[in-house]
């Protein structure tokens, strides 16, 4: 086996956010297990289109025994994922089905004073502001009425559970589509989210939370909206991990 130049990914440093799996072109990179991983040597060409985009420092390139570059193979591959990828849109189960809904509207009352003038709080459970199912990215479709002049949100996996807020803010109204930058696949997730981009959508937020790793979400969503043709600036709102907000803006798209 030849000595040639590579890749080499460390663990220690790398949180998964998948922006090396985009700028590789050869499609030799992919997220496994929460960690960037080489899937063959024979799909790296060793010229490291990847480094700079590693905001931890995780890759270099190294000199080891390696099976040479297979450029015919690596396209191969990239081709067969992407065909894979959208044959994928959405499952099968029942779960799975495209529903939409009026979403009904809630009310919250909490103050009230007896007839005795002691304070008590009543709290009636605020109804859900959600007008579609399925909301995972896996499982939405790629295209349809659900997107059509809709305001399409991306929701960052924790912002579920960690903003107050969500029902009323951004789910109310709005198609919703949740994923996570770091626990789904960086490439999948692109490729699902660019075919949903070219869909006559009204606009589109991301909703990240304040960790690192979800700013992967901003560059997915970046990139997916170039290759769906979009040049337009997008928005997002990043959530703290007590669930205020950080800062909510317009992003521009190089």
């Amino acid at each position: 086996m030849p000595v040639r130049t590579i890749i080499q990914i460390d663990e220690t440093r790398c949180t998964g956010c998948g922006q090396c799996v985009i700028d590789c072109a050869e499609g030799a990179l992919k997220i496994i297990d929460g960690k960037a991983k080489v899937v063959k040597d024979s799909y790296c060409d060793g010229l490291g289109a990847c480094l700079g985009s590693c905001p931890e420092d995780a890759l270099t390139l190294i000199d080891r025994e390696a099976d040479d570059f297979d450029e015919e193979a690596a396209m191969a591959h990239v081709e067969a994922q992407k065909k894979a990828d959208v044959e994928d849109m959405a499952c099968g189960c029942p779960g799975s089905m495209l529903r939409v809904f009026d979403a009904p509207q809630g009310q919250i009352a909490v103050a009230a004073t007896t007839p005795e003038g002691k304070s008590s709080i009543t709290v009636h459970p605020l109804a859900s502001a959600l007008g579609q199912w399925p909301v995972q990215l896996r499982l939405l479709p790629p295209g349809g009425s659900l997107y059509k002049d809709k305001n399409l949100v991306l929701v960052a996996d924790c912002v579920a559970v960690a903003f107050p807020d969500l029902h009323r803010k951004l789910i109310a109204g709005n198609t919703i589509a949740v994923t996570c930058p770091k626990l789904d696949d960086p490439q999948d997730t692109q490729t699902r989210l660019a075919a949903i981009f070219q869909n006559p959508i009204r606009s589109l937020t991301c909703a990240i939370m304040e960790v690192p790793c979800c700013g992967g979400l901003l560059r997915l969503s970046e990139e997916a909206w170039k290759q769906a043709g979009r040049k337009e600036p997008f928005n997002y709102i990043q959530i703290s991990t007590q669930g205020e907000i950080l800062r909510e803006g317009c992003y521009k798209v190089d």
